[in-house]
């Protein structure tokens, strides 16, 4: 099991980012668009800079929804490479066996 601290932290992070994902985006096409004036695009760079940094998507980490567990996950399933084969093994995940040749 991971720090629950961490796993916390992970989660509010990711609070965050959908609260603010609109906001974001609006500005970054902002920023991108090169018909608006060089002031207006750099009132939005500062805009943007202003925000919260855990606002970002890619603050937010990948962890495993049993066990929190930061590395070796698999998107599909949301779960680290153990909890997938435990849960697999005892065959709580419909469609998927063990490999034997």
């Amino acid at each position: 099991m991971a720090k629950v601290s961490a796993v916390n932290r992970n989660n509010r992070r990711a609070a965050m980012a959908q609260r603010d994902h609109e906001k974001r985006t609006a500005l970054k096409n902002t920023i991108k668009n090169r018909s608006l004036s060089m002031e207006e695009r750099f009132e939005a760079t500062l805009k943007l800079a202003k925000l919260p940094r855990n606002g970002s998507q890619t603050r937010v980490r990948l962890r495993c929804k049993l066990t929190g567990r930061p590395r070796g996950n698999y998107r599909k399933f949301e779960l680290c490479r153990i909890a997938l084969r435990d849960l697999a093994s005892t065959g709580q995940i419909p469609g998927m066996v063990k490999s034997s040749w």
